[in-house]
């Protein structure tokens, strides 16, 4: 008799069930062989290690439901206090006082005891009953202290401070530096306790600033020595002369260009158009990476585990080698170079009418940037002159993505217009501007090619019904839809219909409400935070923003590990397919390497976001007294936030605010004049000086000028 986690969860979930111990039981549910009780135990303790069951210091066994316990995340505070975000669907925030922690941190996993009744009439309160998981293993900080005793003061301010453990080091006041926590504090009057692993460098000094989010992240700044001498080992000229006697559809001459961001090193995609009768061929040829790193060697091992290739203003943390992320692999313009094909044949109206998939060997003519490309379509006689093989391409290429659009909007695709900000640094890794535009015409050539393309992947291997890769993006939930509709009530748009059938098509309509109007980002803003956040997925459950039932991620295997998966699958269909037992094994492989792809880009986006938020606020510095135009994009009760047109966003604090006393209506994000009823609302634009710019919080101070 196998011992099923059903049967046990159904005994422990008995409304008669009263808290049994192991030996209790396992008497009750009849385990008698050793197999079966070892089985028995490994599983409690699994329960309890993921918070559905709990063991009482007695060793009594009970469920967490009905004890007035949740599981959940702590977001803490810099003052100390912190809520407990729960994984229960529907439940709502804890709040947990600084002396009811227990030593635990800023986002770690904690079981949370509920106390009984509402703090102040309104928000639970809890207390932590136990850690499940600490999240916190490695803290970025900066050094108080001398080379015998000191602290870390972290650089998230929601931890705290962590005593350094005796002991010789080199670490000097205000050094940067990493330390492994050996200890974790138990109460609110001690200190968390942990040892310095690596010294980043002095406070101030260039690019330390940014190493300490990387550091932070636990992105690694070197590749392990055995990487490096298998990306070294690989003989470009050899590996291409043994492709060409495969028998590679050889498209060289085909008239290909990239188009990227002027900064970019690394071209996973080239495009190539020809005009047919009624319609076009269009080519999309990807770099074959998986011909390079193959499954199970050092390379491919290091890029399951970084996943991603993060991407700071200063510097890059590829995914792979340079020699194959900036080299081999990469689309450079004039060099032959070995890719997978996928070309497409559409009618005039851009409809889909067949496709195929071919490894291949092409050469990218031209490396071209979408700022270039913008230019030529607006008629830049220069440039125009210069590429003039290309010219009538691009044209075309801009009427196409046109029509594939337009037919992507027709069946309900939502298409987010945020502003894109870039910060230029000098060589000293000092912000010199910040850049901000809009997608033009050129990146919309691009993305609406790799859109079609990711979607038409992703079909064909549905309907082979073999293990893969989607790139999911499933429907909002229902309470974050009702905090939506009342969110829009405050614009006077409706989100109207039954909001558990709710279709992107609704959100479409609203994203045209707003256009062009000043709360158009804090709208399409609120409108995506409403949604799920995309990830990776061994499942077709569809993807709400491209309004699809099936998508993937196939256009970027030099910095994307799912891509490189898709290809390999790809790769082993063209050559004859999986044997069932392959088949089998990559059942079995897939949903651990998604769901770690899925977390990595989580965490690439965030410390990208944190890096790319230290440079804006260090681009204001010296700037005080300048006066700015933006746009409410959050209101507090102790504030509210504006966002410049350059996407630096401050904080206008209340006590700045002389005029009057200002009360926080939440229903209606906004903050009204007590005496002369003045408003400061979310969406409505104003105008500001900047006050003050505290780096060591990362906060851009405001204040309001008079209208």
């Amino acid at each position: 008799m196998g011992v099923k986690k059903k049967r046990v969860l159904s005994f422990l979930f008995r409304e008669n069930y009263k808290p049994l111990t192991f030996e209790g039981l396992q008497k009750a549910l009849n385990i008698y062989k050793e197999e079966d009780i070892r089985a028995l135990f490994e599983l409690l303790s699994s329960m309890e290690e993921e918070g559905s069951v709990v063991r009482s210091p007695q060793g009594r066994y009970s469920p967490l439901r009905g004890m007035g316990l949740l599981v959940g995340v702590l977001q803490g505070h810099p003052q100390g206090y912190a809520f407990l975000l729960p994984e229960t669907p529907g439940e709502a925030d804890v709040f947990i006082p600084p002396e009811k922690l227990r030593g635990a941190m800023h986002k770690d996993r904690v079981i949370v005891r509920l106390h009984k009744g509402l703090r102040n009439g309104r928000r639970r309160e809890g207390e932590v009953y136990r850690v499940l998981e600490r999240r916190n293993l490695h803290v970025v900080g900066t050094y108080r202290g001398n080379r015998r005793r000191g602290v870390l003061l972290p650089d998230d301010r929601r931890l705290p401070e962590i005593k350094i453990i005796r002991g010789e080091h080199k670490a000097r006041p205000g050094d940067k530096i990493l330390v492994q926590i050996t200890r974790w504090a138990d109460s609110i009057y001690t200190l968390p306790e942990g040892k310095i692993i690596e010294i980043i460098g002095l406070e101030g000094e260039p690019g330390v600033d940014i190493t300490s989010i990387q550091k932070k992240f636990g992105f690694p700044s070197t590749f392990p020595s055995k990487v490096l001498r298998e990306s070294e080992q690989l003989d470009e000229n050899h590996i291409l002369k043994a492709a060409e006697e495969e028998g590679r559809l050889d498209l060289r001459s085909l008239p290909t260009v990239t188009i990227d961001d002027e900064d970019a090193r690394d071209f996973d995609d080239a495009v190539s158009l020809e005009r047919r009768e009624g319609g076009y061929r269009l080519g999309v040829h990807i770099a074959d990476v998986s011909y390079y790193v193959k499954e199970r060697s050092a390379l491919d091992r290091e890029a399951s585990r970084r996943a991603t290739s993060v991407y700071f203003p200063d510097r890059v943390i590829p995914m792979l080698p340079p020699r194959l992320s900036n080299g081999i692999c990469s689309l450079n313009p004039g060099a032959p170079r070995l890719a997978i094909s996928v070309l497409l044949d559409l009618d005039g109206d851009g409809k889909l009418e067949k496709y195929s998939f071919h490894p291949s060997i092409i050469c990218s003519d031209e490396r071209m940037t979408y700022s270039d490309v913008n230019r030529i379509l607006q008629g830049d006689s220069l440039l125009e002159e210069r590429y003039s093989n290309f010219v009538q391409v691009f044209r075309d290429m801009a009427a196409l993505a046109e029509k594939l659009k337009a037919r992507r909007l027709k069946r309900g695709a939502l298409d987010f217009s945020f502003p894109e900000a870039k910060v230029k640094l000098d060589e000293q890794g000092k912000p010199l501007k910040i850049v901000v535009k809009r997608g033009g015409r050129a990146e919309s050539i691009i993305e609406e090619f790799m859109l079609l393309c990711n979607e038409v992947v992703a079909v064909h291997f549905h309907r082979l019904k073999i293990p893969f890769v989607y790139r999911v993006h499933e429907r909002p939930e229902e309470e974050k839809l009702y905090a939506l509709r009342d969110f829009l009530s405050l614009f006077n748009i409706r989100l109207e219909g039954d909001l558990q059938k709710i279709s992107p098509r609704h959100f479409q309509k609203i994203m045209e409400t707003v256009k062009n109007k000043p709360a158009e980002n804090i709208v399409h803003y609120v409108l995506l935070r409403s949604l799920p956040q995309a990830c990776y997925s061994v499942s077709p459950l569809g993807h709400f923003g491209l309004a699809t039932k099936y998508y993937t991620h196939f256009t970027a295997p030099i910095r994307r590990y799912p891509d490189l998966l898709v290809h390999r699958i790809l790769r082993a269909t063209l050559e004859g397919g999986l044997t069932p037992e392959e088949s089998r094994r990559l059942a079995v492989r897939l949903p651990r390497l998604v769901e770690h792809s899925s977390a990595q880009e989580r965490l690439a986006m965030e410390a990208e976001r944190e890096s790319l938020d230290l440079k804006k606020v260090e681009f204001m510095e010296g700037k005080e007294g300048q006066e700015y135009n933006g746009v409410i994009s959050g209101v507090a009760s102790f504030g509210f936030f504006v966002e410049l047109e350059n996407t630096v966003e401050g904080l206008v604090h209340v006590t700045s605010l002389l005029d009057d006393f200002y009360l926080f209506n939440e229903k209606r994000y906004e903050l009204v004049g007590e005496r002369k009823r003045k408003v400061y609302r979310l969406g409505d634009p104003i105008k500001v000086r900047l006050e003050k710019v505290d780096r060591k919080t990362g906060t851009v101070y405001f204040t309001p000028l008079p209208s």
